[in-house]
């Protein structure tokens, strides 16, 4: 297709218009133009995966299975045009009808099916991989709703509803022929056949699991990846109850169902919240696990090559349920002894793991795994007891056993269960592994050394640089070529131009463009108007108290009473922006999201600092805000307490971007020092080992409060004089008595490397110096180099050979 042209693909157009919509391209709507070159590329990708697949079968390539409750995928259209080298090609066959390539990318809801940067990580390795040549699948739920989108009334974050399904469901394919069922409840029944042991589960709920198929193409679109998501429905509604007059009862069985694909992440902060996340993880295990090892027999004959053929990767501990569940099948359903059936599990899987807090690692409450499903649980406390034996017999340390033990304490540890299970467990920065080894996975480490190991994060590159900011991708190809468009380490050629005046004279203007390119389309969206001309500071993550946007805001809240003491002082026009959603039953997280909020206010209604400080809370941010926005940013805040970020990806994006970073030594940050030298990075902060040492002395927030008279001030100004009307009474004196991230610790050397920042960004060929060397360091970064450590060094597969 792409290589038929704008004539072709216009004819193409023509095509889809008439047969879907019965219009003529000048008849068309914008929304029926975007869905019908939308599904040009579907079809597309469609038969281009065909191909590849048929490629990686006959050249013997193993097949990675990626299993993620999160696939943040955003929009598909601009990345699939451009993978595909059919955007040119796009653009000149709308022009003859006079329609906008960029307003038919505005017809697409962005797909939220994910969280943060968990989900986008997923994301832009099915890029990767098939940009690399490795066959690969994601599966995950096929949410109707995704992530929340976020209404801010009077700065206090409201959830409503995300209906992207309506523009979304173009892009997939739906599968109902190879559609699964999935047990809950029920009661076990076991007996013995000679020497085979059945179990059979009776009185059981039963789901189905409607697999919907999804493409993601590689980059030059010779490798396609598939995503596939699983949707739950009930077989039927019970007729004779509804001809009954029993309408309700009638419909709940279908409801109920339906409910586990309903929405991404219900709050779990209640029984009912807890038991539906629980029913979704094993929903997206069991069926993707079934859908596996169905194609793997089909092909094969038997499960005996699995470990050759597939590598089945848990990303964090969400579908950690499918070693249970690849044991029951493997047990009931082919008949393995418990032996032959584990020496597969074990070859099979591998994990990784994303949190360094003890207190994130995942736990279920033994009685409701129990009652949700019966036979995982007794298959789990099988591999339980296994452990605790052979634990006991080599080390006679009971306190050991119960520290690796997977049921202990009335709950089930799904790290501890991947942990002992899978072939290789690994970090995702360096930092982070290396934490997971002398304290996470401390005592599993201990045993099981040889398993750990580390791949850093990666990002999709050609999205975020490429497509997001073609100004900047551009002028990098005149100066360096374009092999880092496939390579992202040849952006260390542009270190050549450090020093050239000319080189960064056009950064700048880059940067300007693009700051005013942004400041337009949030007016736009929003009615602010921002200041093109002041400093871009920008902080977008999840709002998480362990990310510290509130030590941002007591900062801002700092500088906003300096001006107040010395309105006409040589201040820098500085515009804080942030974007972030909170769990919607995390009270503080919400707390810290209406202080910044407020301190937006106070500073646009007072003229004297209006000029130089503005505070703005983007709202809902997603994935197409976060390619509109990176471009723009400057000043890059990776503030978090070292050791609590596992990694982080939005710092790569901002890095590749030009934004010079100001942070902690924390996840990624280490390693983004590594790549672009001290002088060109802003660091303050404690480093992990005097965090622990703090905490081992004992940490006193009010102890700072009391001896830092800033500190002090703008704490005390929160608690008793207000900001835009509101008192803070929650934040800042959970912050004085508690400060768990130890945001009172590290604002003293905060505050002064935030100046610092201002002082070097008056300074245009300094600033620019730094901006260029974050750019070419950037390259180690990129997603392929990190599916290409996975796939050498954990999933022990090859490329398919085109």
């Amino acid at each position: 297709m792409a290589a038929n042209g704008a004539n072709g693909l216009a004819k193409e157009i023509e095509k889809k218009l008439l047969r879907f919509y019965g219009v003529t391209p000048e008849e068309a709507e914008d929304k029926q133009m975007y869905e019908a070159l939308a599904l040009i590329c579907r079809d597309e990708m469609q038969a281009r995966r065909e191909e590849f697949s048929q490629k990686g079968r006959e050249q013997g390539c193993k097949t990675v299975y990626y299993l993620c409750m999160e696939f943040l995928l955003g929009r598909s259209l601009k990345n699939s045009l451009y993978n595909l080298n059919m955007t040119q090609s796009a653009k000149e066959a709308l022009a003859a009808w006079d329609f906008s390539l960029e307003k038919l990318y505005d017809c697409e809801p962005d797909a939220g099916l994910g969280n943060g940067g968990l989900g986008r990580l997923a994301a832009c390795y099915l890029d990767a991989l098939a940009t690399q040549g490795y066959p690969a699948t994601g599966y995950s739920i096929l949410y109707e709703y995704g992530i929340f989108t976020q209404k801010l009334v009077d700065g206090w974050q409201t959830e409503m509803p995300d209906f992207w399904l309506p523009g979304g469901r173009v892009w997939l394919v739906p599968r109902e022929d190879e559609a699964v069922c999935v047990q809950f409840e029920g009661t076990l029944q076991e007996s013995w056949d000679g020497s085979y042991h059945q179990v059979e589960l009776v009185d059981a709920h039963t789901v189905k699991a409607v697999p919907h198929d999804l493409y993601v193409a590689g980059k030059d679109g010779k490798g396609v990846s598939l995503l596939r998501l699983w949707s739950a429905t009930a077989d039927a509604m019970d007729m004779a109850m509804f001809n009954q007059g029993d309408y309700l009862r009638a419909v709940e069985k279908q409801a109920m169902a339906e409910i586990i694909s309903k929405q991404l992440y219900p709050a779990d902060n209640h029984p009912e919240g807890k038991s539906l996340r629980l029913r979704q993880q094993y929903f997206l295990v069991s069926a993707s696990v079934q859908d596996i090892l169905k194609s793997h027999i089909r092909r094969f004959g038997s499960a005996d090559s699995l470990p050759e053929r597939a590598a089945l990767h848990i990303n964090d501990t969400h579908p950690a349920m499918a070693i249970p569940e690849l044991m029951r099948l493997l047990l009931d359903e082919c008949g393995y002894s418990w032996d032959g059936a584990w020496s597969i599990v074990t070859k099979t899987f591998a994990y990784t793991n994303h949190t360094v807090m003890k207190e994130a690692l995942e736990c279920w409450q033994e009685e409701l795994v129990s009652r949700l499903m019966p036979r995982l649980y007794d298959i789990i406390k099988e591999i339980d007891n296994r452990l605790r034996k052979e634990v006991w017999e080599k080390t006679q340390d009971a306190g050991l056993v119960e520290r690796v033990a997977i049921l202990a304490d009335g709950v089930v540890r799904m790290a501890n269960l991947c942990v002992r299970t899978c072939h290789h467990v690994n970090g995702v920065s360096a930092l982070h592994s290396e934490i997971l080894k002398k304290d996470v996975f401390s005592d599993m480490y201990s045993l099981t050394p040889a398993k750990f190991g580390n791949v850093t994060n990666g990002i999709a590159h050609r999205r975020w640089l490429n497509q997001s900011n073609p100004r900047l991708a551009g002028f990098l190809s005149e100066l360096i070529g374009d092999d880092y468009v496939l390579h992202g380490e040849a952006l260390e050629k542009l270190a050549a131009y450090r020093d050239d005046a000319s080189v960064l004279a056009k950064l700048a203007e880059i940067k300007q463009l693009n700051k005013r390119d942004f400041a337009r389309r949030i007016q736009k969206q929003s009615g602010i108007v921002l200041d093109p001309d002041s400093l871009f500071d920008v902080q977008v993550k999840r709002l998480h108290e362990y990310k510290r946007q509130h030590l941002n805001a007591f900062q801002i809240l700092a500088r906003y009473l300096a001006i107040k003491d010395n309105p006409s002082g040589p201040w820098v026009p500085h515009t804080y922006l942030f974007a972030a959603k909170a769990a919607p039953s995390y009270f503080i997280a919400k707390k810290i999201i209406s202080f910044i909020c407020a301190l937006g206010e106070l500073c646009a209604k007072d003229p004297q600092v209006a000029p130089y400080m503005q505070v703005v809370y983007l709202e809902n941010y997603s994935v197409t805000m976060a390619e509109e926005l990176m471009p723009a940013a400057e000043l890059s805040e990776q503030i978090s307490l070292a050791g609590t970020e596992a990694s982080g990806t939005g710092n790569m994006k901002l890095m590749l971007n030009g934004a010079i970073t100001i942070g902690t030594l924390d996840g990624a940050n280490v390693e983004i020092l590594e790549a672009v030298d001290e002088e060109n990075i802003l660091l303050f902060g404690m480093r992990e080992r005097d965090v622990v040492e703090l905490q081992r002395r004992g940490y006193e927030p009010t102890r700072y409060y009391n001896n830092n008279a800033e500190l002090r001030r703008l704490l005390d100004f929160a608690n008793q004089s207000g900001i835009a009307g509101q008192i803070f009474r929650e934040l800042t004196e959970a912050i004085k008595n508690w400060d768990p991230y130890m945001v009172l610790a590290d604002y003293a050397d905060y505050s002064r490397v935030r100046g610092n920042a201002e002082r070097l960004w008056t300074d245009s060929l300094a600033w620019n110096r730094m901006s260029l060397a974050n750019i070419a360091g950037a390259g180690r970064f990129a997603a392929d180099r990190a599916v290409r450590e996975y796939a050498d060094g954990i999933w022990k597969t090859g490329k398919v050979r085109f």
